[in-house]
Parts: C-alpha cells; sequence; structure tokens
C-alpha cells in the first residue's frame, strides 16, 4: 500500500512512524523521477533533498511554522507533502504546478524564490514580523552551498546572526558526500552539542564564569574560545560562529537516525543556529549522482538511461554565442570570460576548454561579476559577462554605477532573452531592453538569428565602451553561417523589405516571424516593409524614419516588455522627428508577469508569431483605411452646399 497516496497535508505525515520513512522517501523518488523525465525539471537537487524535507514537516508545525526554500527549485518534494500530489503531474506546464515555490499555489509556500540567495532574508523577514506581531512559531530557512556565495545570503546571516532572534537556517550541502565514519561521528557530537544538557550547562557555566571578581568575562572569553577551536579541529562552524550563529553539524541529511534527533534537538535551540547537513545530489538515481550538473536543470530524458528524449536538431543560440565568443578571443589577447555560477548554463564550459586561464566563475555573485569586470576593464582588458537576462537584473547597479558612468569597455552576452519557457515568472528575460537602454553610453543589440549573432558579438567587443548582445533561449533556425565574425556599423539596421502601406520595425527573434507576416500581407494586397533594427540603442532613427514617412502606418515587435522597451525607442524616436501622421502598434510582452509555458504556446498567446504579427498588421491597418476613408467622406460632406443656398 502507497504511503505517499495517503498523504494529502503535513498532518498525514506525522500519522506515520520514523520507521516508515525510508520507503516513504523511496515513493517520493519516484513520483520525482516519474513527472520528471516527462516534463524537464530540476532533478539532481530535488532528489538529494527527501530525507531532509520529510524530517522538516514532521517535525515542524506547518503552515504555522514557516519554511522559506532558498531559490526553491528544491522543493519538488515540499509540494508532494502539502496537498499537490494529485497536481504534480503538471509540475512547470502551461497552467499546472509551478516548479517553484509560489504563494499563490498554496498556503505552505512561504515566499516565492527564483533566484539564488534571497531567503535568509526573506526568512529573517519573517522572524521580525513574528517578534513585531507578538506571535510563536518557527522560521527555518533551507539554502543551498552554492547560495552561500550569493553576497545577499551573508548580509542576511550577518544581519540575523548580530540579533538574538530565535532564528534556523538549514544548510543543505549536496557538494560533497559523507562516510559513515564521518557522518556517525559528527552526529554524535552534533547531539552533543545541541542538546538540552549541554545547552543548560553552557549557559550556566557562562553565568558562573562571570561572576568571577576581575576576570571572569575573561575567562569566559578563553573558554567560550577553546570550545570553539575544539569544534573547529572537526567541524566546519567557526565562520557561522563568528556571525553570530550556534553552529551544529555536519550531519547525514539522509540518515534520519541522525537527522531526526539533531533537528529535534535545533529547534528548541533560543538564538540563531545554523544547521549544518549533508546530502548527495540525485540520490537514487545513478545517472543523476554521476552527473549531477547536467541533472541540476534538466530536459525530458529516458528514465532507463539518462538520455535526453529527443536530440536538439540545431546548436542553441547559447553555442553558437560562444563559439563566436571564442573566435573573437584568438584574435584578441585581452577578452576574457566572466560568468556567475552559470559555467554550463552559459556555454562558457566551451570557452574554458579553450581559455582555461581566461575564464572565471565567481559563485552566485552577479553584482561582484560586473564590478570585478569593470576592474578588469578599467586596466585595458576586454571582459565578456555572461549571464542570463533575468539575473543581469540582480546586478543592474553595478552596470549604471560601476561600468556605464566610467564608459568601460565590458561587453554583456544576455542569455534567455525573452520568453524561456517552463521556468516561468522568475526566469523570463522581459526587461533588458527597458532597463539597459536608457544608460547612457551602453550599446544595445539583438540578432535576428544565429549567423548575425557572431557579428554582433564582434561588433560588442570591439566597441570601446559598454555593449550587450542578447539572445534567445533554444535552438538556432540553422541559417548559412559566415565563416568569420564581422563588427557591424554601430547603431545601423537593415531594411529587409520594401512597402508603402504598413513598416514592420522588428529585434531580435521576432524579425523573421516579421518578414513571413509581411510575405502573407502580400498576399492579400497589403506593401509591408520590414526593418531588423538590430539595435535597440542606438536606434536607426535614419532608416525607420525615411521608412515611415511612406507608409500610413507602423508596428513594432519584440518579445520584450512593451513598457520602456524597444517599441517605446521607436516611438520616442519618430516623436523627436515630428512624424505625427502614422497610425502605431507595439507588439510585445504586456505589463504583467509572465507565466510559464512552451515557448511557442507563449509567443502564441502574445502575438509574437508570424500569425500574431499577421493579425496585429491587419488590423491597424484596416483600422487606418477606415480611418482615412471616414476622413475623406467628412471632408466631401462638408464641401456640400448647405439647403438654404440649395434653395436660392
Amino acid at each position: 500500500m502507497s504511503l505517499l497516496k495517503n498523504i494529502h497535508s503535513p498532518a498525514d505525515l506525522k500519522r506515520l512512524s520514523p520507521e516508515q520513512f525510508p520507503e516513504l522517501c523511496q515513493e517520493i523518488r519516484e513520483q520525482i523521477l516519474a513527472v520528471v523525465s516527462n516534463v524537464g525539471g530540476h532533478l539532481a537537487s530535488n532528489l538529494g533533498v527527501v530525507e531532509l524535507t520529510v524530517a522538516l514537516q514532521y517535525l515542524l508545525d506547518t503552515p504555522k511554522d514557516k519554511i522559506v526554500w532558498d531559490t526553491s527549485n528544491q522543493a519538488y518534494a515540499h509540494k508532494l507533502l502539502t496537498g499537490r500530489r494529485e497536481q504534480f503531474h503538471t509540475l512547470r506546464q502551461y497552467g499546472g504546478l509551478s516548479g517553484f515555490c509560489k504563494r499563490e499555489e498554496s498556503v505552505y509556500d512561504t515566499f516565492n524564490a527564483g533566484h539564488a540567495g534571497t531567503g535568509v532574508s526573506a526568512a529573517f523577514g519573517m522572524v521580525e514580523a513574528r517578534e513585531q506581531r507578538n506571535e510563536k512559531h518557527k522560521v527555518v530557512c533551507v539554502v543551498g552551498d552554492g547560495a552561500m556565495t550569493a553576497g545577499m545570503t551573508l548580509e542576511g546571516l550577518h544581519h540575523a546572526g548580530g540579533t538574538n532572534k530565535d532564528f534556523i537556517v538549514v544548510l543543505n550541502d549536496n557538494q560533497m558526500s559523507i562516510s559513515k565514519n564521518v557522518g556517525a561521528i559528527s552526529a554524535y557530537l552534533n547531539r552533543t552539542f545541541t542538546g538540552e544538557f549541554y545547552a543548560r550547562m553552557r549557559e550556566e557555566t557562562g553565568l558562573l564564569l562571570r561572576k568571577i571578581p576581575h576576570i571572569g568575562l575573561e575567562v569566559q572569553k578563553i573558554a567560550r574560545r577553546a570550545e570553539e577551536l575544539a569544534k573547529g579541529a572537526i567541524l566546519p562552524g567557526l565562520l557561522f560562529e563568528e556571525l553570530g550563529f550556534q553552529y551544529a553539524g555536519p550531519i547525514d541529511g539522509h540518515n534520519f537516525e541522525h537527522l531526526l534527533p539533531t533537528l529535534e534537538n535545533v529547534l528548541k535551540m533560543k538564538g540563531p543556529v545554523l544547521l549544518h547537513v549533508i546530502t548527495k545530489k540525485g540520490l537514487g538515481y545513478e545517472p543523476a549522482m554521476e552527473n549531477p550538473v547536467w541533472f541540476h536543470a534538466c530536459p525530458p530524458f529516458v528514465r532507463e538511461t539518462g538520455v535526453p528524449a529527443k536530440k536538439a536538431s540545431r546548436p542553441s543560440y547559447t553555442s553558437m554565442a560562444v563559439d563566436a565568443l571564442i573566435k573573437v578571443a584568438h584574435q584578441d589577447k585581452r577578452i576574457v570570460a566572466i560568468t556567475a555560477a552559470m559555467c554550463e548554463g552559459t556555454g562558457l564550459n566551451a570557452f574554458e576548454k579553450v581559455f582555461p586561464d581566461r575564464i572565471f566563475d565567481v559563485g552566485i555573485a552577479e553584482q561582484h561579476a560586473v564590478t570585478f569586470a569593470a576592474g578588469m576593464a578599467a586596466q585595458g582588458m576586454k571582459p565578456v559577462v555572461a549571464l542570463y537576462s533575468t539575473f543581469l537584473q540582480r546586478a543592474y547597479d553595478q552596470v549604471v554605477h560601476d561600468v556605464a558612468t566610467q564608459n568601460l569597455p565590458v561587453t554583456f552576452c544576455i542569455d534567455r532573452g525573452g520568453l524561456v519557457a517552463e521556468d516561468g515568472t522568475t526566469h523570463h528575460g522581459a526587461f533588458d531592453f527597458a532597463f539597459l537602454r536608457h544608460v547612457p553610453n551602453m550599446v544595445v543589440t539583438a540578432p535576428k538569428d544565429e549567423n548575425e549573432l557572431q557579428h554582433l558579438i564582434k561588433t560588442c567587443v570591439s566597441y570601446d565602451g559598454p555593449a550587450s548582445v542578447r539572445y534567445a533561449r533554444g535552438v538556432s533556425l540553422g541559417v548559412p553561417m559566415d565563416p568569420e565574425p564581422t563588427a557591424l556599423p554601430i547603431g545601423k539596421g537593415e531594411l529587409l523589405r520594401e512597402g508603402t502601406d504598413v513598416a514592420i520595425v522588428a529585434i531580435g527573434v521576432t524579425v523573421w516571424p516579421a518578414v513571413k507576416a509581411a510575405e502573407r500581407l502580400a498576399q492579400e494586397g497589403i506593401s509591408a516593409a520590414v526593418i531588423n533594427a538590430r539595435f535597440v540603442k542606438p536606434l536607426d532613427t535614419e532608416l525607420i524614419v525615411k521608412t515611415a514617412k511612406n507608409v500610413r502606418c507602423l508596428v513594432t515587435v519584440e518579445e520584450g516588455s512593451k513598457m520602456g522597451g524597444f517599441g517605446s525607442a521607436v516611438l520616442e524616436a519618430l516623436s523627436e522627428e515630428g512624424i505625427t501622421h502614422l497610425r502605431t502598434k507595439l507588439i510585445g510582452l504586456p505589463d504583467w508577469y509572465i507565466e510559464q509555458g512552451p515557448q511557442d504556446l507563449l509567443r502564441e498567446r502574445y502575438g509574437l508569431t508570424a500569425d500574431g504579427i499577421y493579425t496585429g498588421v491587419k488590423a491597424l491597418f484596416g483600422a487606418s483605411v477606415a480611418t482615412d476613408e471616414a476622413t475623406r467622406l467628412a471632408s466631401f460632406v462638408g464641401s456640400l452646399p448647405h439647403g438654404d443656398e440649395q434653395g436660392s
């Protein structure tokens, strides 16, 4: 009989005995594997955190007690235990469960998070809210070891450790395994260090030492330091102790005999506490344990073999961008590559194979990555910072203050620009056009295909100032490639198709759909010009204005936010040039957070396909024609003689 099928909330979990937990964990892993192999998702970390999730939900009183999952892509088991088992097959699908925690989805999801490093700050905010409201409940933050490289995590620990507020941080360390001997010793020591007797003895000893005249405080400090040294000789906790946290661990996060009593003791401790738990990524699935990087966030795969269910027919934009970067790096030794814990995701592992001494992975520290690049650029280097669009948002001040104000030659390779499918709201690259185009000195570009991508990378790294090239997630178009990247004139677009009725001004991946839309419009007698803008900034105002003067309406198309984005830039340029006769329409992403779903489906919904552009243009053109007819009719009626004149 299935244990998991009878768990509809953590209350059902509490009816089980701990002896049943290993069987339950096996069922949870089976469910995660079945779904993720079918729809894709974050597999390795979720397989590794199952026992910890069960232990937390068993010992805590959720949702009264709060669990904050940093990043929250490790919360699949959490979802299965909190009433979402029957919907779990919809994970990351359009209209289905989010791949991350989502407050709108469940009362057990306390905080929405898709970017690592936010958990400690959010959870400690909940601690302070609890104190302000005079409430009594636990707050636990589960943070991955990767997030310890994020400055925001350390800022949160620094703040929380300087207080005496009850707060528990669980460090889910899944980058190293733990042997039985080490696990047993650390579990024993941990139970000693966290037991109620030890905590009471430690407090009473401190009171006694402080009462010794003249030297009490000094003796207490010496005793405290001796304790730290004894623990530090076998435990890696001094850093957290110095930050003001009581440190417990490390313990084996897959052994309930260690995990449950230790966690139970930690939950009774006062003040800030950090529990260090060692887990194994991909536990229970051999391919994920052997290759945890690939299975961190994987597409659908064949479960029996671990290989992708579908092999891409063409290279990705990511790989084509790195290929171009490698080519230009051969030509210029000043070019170096920088990323923030996304070497594989941004494709820079290929760059690393060719230039192992010219690549820097700074961890989950996007702000540092950008200012680090600025420092290198200030000393004559040509750094290229490769980040996902949604992660570049985290370093906006550094882009403005440290790079652009000094007009430093830093190139930003912005991966995952636009719609990124199943990762949803926190990962769609909707805002980079808007937040970069108004920064002085910044060049903002996006290619129509992979061939233009290689040329724009060459353009950006050749430019003596800050520049960005933005490209989409997914496979490239398969267009013919020029042998070598060539720098393009800054701020110059191209007229792909002439027209006399409508102008379609497109950028990035929307250009070729715009061409197809124009071809369909031509079949209905509507002559549509198509401009590949290439540059959001500086905009090719000359080309756009020249084309606009010969048409009656103009449409802009972008896979980004309409609010302040590329289309807004075009309208501003037309206004500056006094072009007022045009009817205009902006096609792009609306002013709300875009939901998860396949790229093709989302593009269709928001009018970013050839059919969507055709429909938008035709509606605008039809309205323009109707307006012209109405104007002509009104003019004709106005020219007729009045009744008294006819009768005279």
